[in-house]
């Protein structure tokens, strides 16, 4: 177990809090000047300086910048945050224990001892990005889906196993049990943590974005990458500049008829245009105790979609009835009411704390709507959806008529399908029926991601529209593909109390697994005849999913556009089969007595669902859930796994192999230098996201990483995703800038991973990797030129790991999303970004350039220089902002990278 930190205590703030028979020693904010102005969320970083207060890295300067905090400022000041805690999922989780394995491997050839590389704070990983949607629509897809997975991930399942034995405060939550934000909120979260007689708030850092969704408990916590995790289990706090706060006022009631996917995609646009990155969120005002915890969490959730750091909820009344209802024991409960009230913690409907600016929604304005077709921020009136479809599929079509892919078949006109693109095209389906598709054929719909499934209101919304359409005699149509992917095991025991599940299986939503599926792109092939005709007559088909991400390429290699609904309304969706209905006014079939069944026919009344809500869902579910979550079933337990404190490497696999970040490391860190003869590998537009830049989805045979699984004697039914082989450096690299959608301008016509290799006459095409070979053989280093919004998405430690394995040098965007930047820094990539005003295009950058940097060497000095001098051997010269942004960052530069400066800080212990 961690040591307690002893405190300083400079503000004599140490007191003891007594809650029943028991007694915590705490750390009194109040005794701090200018405390009790500041929001919630800055009071939880308070407290984490006071008690974590050493006099060196956390001194009472700090805390009195803090509690001095100047809420119109440009953030400056740096403080140093020591999570309780860190969460991990598998795909993210997995490169994380390879990595603190190969640590424990580097440490003993540097001298030092291996034990010492182990988390020093409770670190706990659920198994949840791998299961696939392969199998559905039918009463075993579940068990087929396991069984595949297991398959599939055997290896990395054994590697997590053996790491749950050899670390100490490691635990995993094995397959088949939820989702890891869902698992968080429903039984992982303390909202008050209790350890070595402290108690203190709650807080994390996770590696996932969406780990904001345990803000809506109370608990601040938001997604850094792998990397940074890692620092964190060893006990590194996490260098940030006192942030921004954004208040967010809520007041009123969301209206009959309206869900939490509604208000989330409401508040999603609105924080997206007000320009939340960077900063908290945080959400006060009357409102505030008219929202449901779930929808609090559905909130929180969605935090990286509108590009806040966090998105947080104080604590209430409903914190304390959630926590009840989910299992936790009486004295957490009141534990957690007497701290929050004792601290100024505790939701005050009227208060308003001191913010850097503020929002407000009348919760009663909140209508129906829909998001896409490739960004959680468009969102859509549900009564505009179909007119705007017709306008944004023109962007998914092609009208070239010697393509043999026309938009608009020649015999007829655009008037004819009143202005909308059209290509009607016959399927033939297994049995021999067929059926018609056409531009706008939903072939994917999927209850679907925790941002939702963690919503007993939404969730039950959605059976009662599959039951009442069953009722109606109504079923999907045969070319969606539907699933239902619950966030835990409570969803289903839920729906079987109310007798709900034989209608979502009925219209096809039958369970396909515990697990993110089709939200992360886990959502198995279309059916075969449908892909095909997909295929061959390039149909713009779409997807609609009640998940947190629809960026393009995510969800179906098959799919182009992607739509995020409610639950019930994806149930609704599938019945109507094409985004080209008007769901709110057209018929979405026909029932038994041939009359028209319309939305309104089939929606739940508010009280419908409150009353299933109310009778079928209970605590014992929870406890029931989560009595033994560690342990797995049979099959998990099985698994052979290897003895000792360091991994024996198996060097056949696939899966988990040796990284080589450590190799030729010693103590002493090598100078950095400046950057000369660099070649650009990518010259990419705004908003890329590390969806783009990191390896996910499916591997394809005629890739550089399908070529490398096919010489190590893997079959393509074997090659599995790219995130089920996060462990193997090897595949990783190879599909690094490897997304199909992206497009590099130094290859222009081209889509997918592909650049211009200048190492060779006439500079051909060719795959990323391929050219980053050549580039690294020759000993010359590597750039990338971007746009706005450099980075944005999910916290992929693998963008940035990726991005230095190919030899990238530095990066040269126009702006970043956090999480990135700060991962390039700790991979030892120099992240810089164009003067204000200017660009690549501005600057007349074709990438075709030779780049220099001078100026990098002021780092050796202890100083982070503010610019350092681009030139190209083109004449073009300019001064790029250096956005290294905190000393800590610098440190880990200058180390070359987050990795080595814990490694040598840990052994010169």
């Amino acid at each position: 177990m961690k040591e307690t930190v002893v405190s300083a205590n400079s503000f004599d703030a140490r007191s003891t809090l007594r809650v029943g028979d028991e007694s915590y020693e705490i750390f009194k904010l109040d005794k701090v000047e200018g405390s009790a102005r500041l929001p919630y969320s800055l009071k939880v970083l308070l407290e984490n300086l006071l008690r974590t207060e050493d006099g060196a890295n956390i001194t009472a300067d700090h805390i009195r910048a803090l509690g001095g905090w100047d809420s119109q400022a440009q953030p400056s000041q740096e403080i140093q945050f020591t999570p309780a805690r860190v969460i991990m999922q598998d795909f993210t989780g997995v490169p994380c224990v390879v990595d603190l394995a190969t640590m424990r491997e580097a440490v003993k050839e540097l001298g030092g001892d291996p034990a010492k590389i182990n988390p020093l704070a409770p670190a706990e990983l659920v198994i949840d990005h791998s299961v696939i949607a392969d199998k559905f629509g039918t009463n075993d897809a579940f068990a087929q889906n396991v069984e595949l997975e297991y398959g599939r991930n055997k290896e990395r399942y054994q590697f997590l196993r053996w790491g749950q034995t050899a670390f100490d405060e490691f635990k995993v939550v094995p397959p088949g049990t939820g989702i890891v934000h869902q698992v968080n909120i429903e039984h992982l979260a303390r909202t008050v943590m209790v350890r070595g007689g402290q108690a203190y708030p709650d807080t994390l850092v996770g590696t996932d974005s969406h780990t904001t969704m345990v803000n809506g408990l109370g608990v601040l916590g938001w997604g850094v990458g792998g990397i940074e995790a890692e620092a964190a289990m060893l006990g590194q706090p996490v260098s940030m500049l006192i942030p921004r706060v954004v208040g967010f006022k809520l007041t009123g009631e969301l209206p009959a008829g309206t869900t939490a996917t509604d208000l989330v995609l409401t508040i999603t646009e609105m924080l997206r245009k007000h320009g939340v990155v960077g900063k908290f969120v945080e959400f006060y005002g009357e409102g505030v105790a008219a929202t449901s915890l779930a929808n609090r969490a559905t909130i929180g959730n969605m935090s990286p979609e509108f590009g806040s750091t966090a998105a947080i909820f104080p604590i209430d009344d409903e914190t304390l009835k959630y926590l009840r209802l989910t299992g936790r024991d009486e004295q957490q409960v009141a534990l957690v009411e007497a701290y929050a009230k004792e601290q100024g913690l505790w939701l005050d409907p009227a208060a308003e704390p001191d913010f850097s600016e503020k929002l407000e929604l009348d919760l009663s304005t909140v209508v129906p709507s829909i998001a896409g077709p490739k960004r959680p921020q468009d969102r859509i009136i549900l009564a505009n959806a179909k007119e705007q479809f017709a306008q944004d599929v023109r962007n998914y079509v092609s009208d070239d008529e010697e393509s043999g892919k026309e938009s608009f078949p020649a015999s007829d006109s655009p008037a004819a399908h009143n202005g909308v693109p059209s290509n009607p095209t016959t399927v033939t389906a297994p049995d021999g029926t067929t059926y018609e598709i056409d531009h706008g054929a939903v072939t994917v719909a999927a209850i679907t991601s925790c941002t939702n499934t963690s919503n007993p209101y939404v969730m039950v919304a959605a059976a009662l529209v599959a039951k009442k359409a069953v009722e109606k005699g109504l079923t999907r149509k045969p070319w969606v593909k539907t699933t239902l992917a619950p966030g835990s095991k409570v969803v289903t025991d839920y729906f079987d109390k109310a007798g709900l599940t034989p209608y979502l299986d009925k219209v096809g939503f039958n369970l396909v697994g515990y697990g993110c599926t089709t939200c992360i792109g886990n959502s198995g092939p279309l059916p075969e005849e449908v892909s095909k005709a997909v295929n061959e007559h390039d149909l713009a088909v779409t997807s609609v999913l009640s998940g947190n991400r629809n960026f393009e390429g995510r969800i179906n290699p098959d799919v182009k556009m992607n739509y995020l609904a409610s639950p019930p309304l994806v149930v609704a969706y599938a019945i109507a089969g094409s985004m080209k209905v008007d769901i709110t006014k057209d018929a979405l079939g026909i029932d038994q007595d041939g009359k028209p069944v319309y939305l309104a026919d089939i929606w739940p009344s508010e009280a419908e669902v409150n009353d299933v809500v109310a009778n079928s869902i209970g605590e014992d579910m929870f406890n029931k859930s989560y009595q033994d979550v560690f342990a797995g079933d049979a099959q998990w337990q099985a698994l052979s796994i290897p003895t000792g404190n360091t991994f024996e490497w198996d060097p056949q696999s696939t899966y988990v192999r040796k990284p080589p970040y450590f190799e030729g490391m010693t103590m002493e860190t090598t100078p950095v230098a400046d950057i000369t003869g660099a070649r650009v590998l990518a010259k990419l537009g705004d908003s890329v996201t590390t969806d783009h830049i990191s390896p996910a989805g499916a591997i394809k045979a005629d890739t550089p990483a399908g070529k490398y699984l096919t010489e190590h004697g893997v079959e393509r039914r074997d090659f599995n995703s790219y995130g089920s082989r996060r462990g193997n450096h090897e595949v990783m690299i190879r599909g690094t800038f490897a997304n199909i959608r992206l497009r590099n301008q130094i290859a222009p016509g081209t889509e997918g991973g592909f650049t211009r290799d200048f190492t060779q006459a006439d500079a051909p095409v060719s795959f990323i990797y391929d050219a980053s070979q050549n580039y690294q053989a020759a000993g010359t280093p590597l750039v990338i030129l971007a746009g706005k919004e450099y980075g944005s998405g999910s916290s992929r430690d693998w963008a940035a790991k990726g991005t230095a394995l190919l030899g990238v040098k530095a990066v040269i965007a126009e702006s970043y999303e956090r999480i990135h930047r700060s991962n390039l820094i700790g991979m030892g990539v120099l992240p810089l970004q164009f003067p204000e005003g200017a660009s690549a295009e501005a600057l007349g950058l074709t990438g075709e350039e030779t780049f220099s940097f001078t100026g990098v060497t002021e780092l050796n000095n202890g100083i982070t220089p503010r610019t350092v001098k681009v030139t190209t051997d083109t004449g073009v010269e300019f001064d790029a902002v250096v956005r290294i942004d905190t000393p800590g960052e610098a440190d880990y530069y200058r180390n070359g990278g987050i990795m080595q400066y814990v490694l040598r800080s840990l052994i010169r212990k």
